[in-house]
């Protein structure tokens, strides 16, 4: 069975969640502001990851709401099912998702083991949160946008 949106509800990885816009406006600002915090060069190198890698998550869950789904986040992977969901709700390339996919890990072994965050791979996930919020914006802004422009 191919992986799809619709599968990952039937064994109970994703939730139906109507698109609201107002969610993913919200989620698209606390995104920008995470990126733009994270730029900020006077935190640790692993403060700014971790502030880029929520601008991911937050960017990558705005689209999956988009779509109609949530995670459900009282199973384990949700972060790992929203970020793979990126293949099936912006046509992220494979190789992209790996990456995506290897910064999660990267910080759970900062947050589980302290492993340590050096300056480079945080700029790493900055330009990585930075890209991806521009091609969930881009999507969006195309596929659709009554969710990023405020409705009259």
């Amino acid at each position: 069975m191919p992986v799809s949106l619709q599968n990952l509800l039937k064994i109970g990885q994703l939730k139906a969640h109507p698109p609201d816009a107002a969610e993913v406006q919200r989620l698209l600002a606390a995104a920008a502001r995470n990126l733009a915090d994270a730029r900020e060069t006077t935190i640790s190198p692993e403060t700014r990851f971790d502030a880029a890698y929520k601008a991911i998550m937050q960017a990558a869950l705005a689209v999956l709401m988009a779509h109609g789904y949530r995670p459900d986040t009282n199973r384990p992977g949700h972060h790992v099912t929203v970020v793979q969901g990126l293949t099936l709700t912006i046509g992220l390339a494979p190789a992209r998702v790996t990456v995506i996919d290897t910064l999660r890990r990267k910080r759970n072994l900062s947050d589980y083991t302290g492993e340590d965050i050096d300056d480079s791979s945080a700029e790493h996930c900055i330009a990585e949160a930075d890209r991806l919020l521009q091609e969930v914006t881009a999507w969006l802004t195309a596929h659709r946008p009554q969710l990023i422009v405020p409705q009259r």
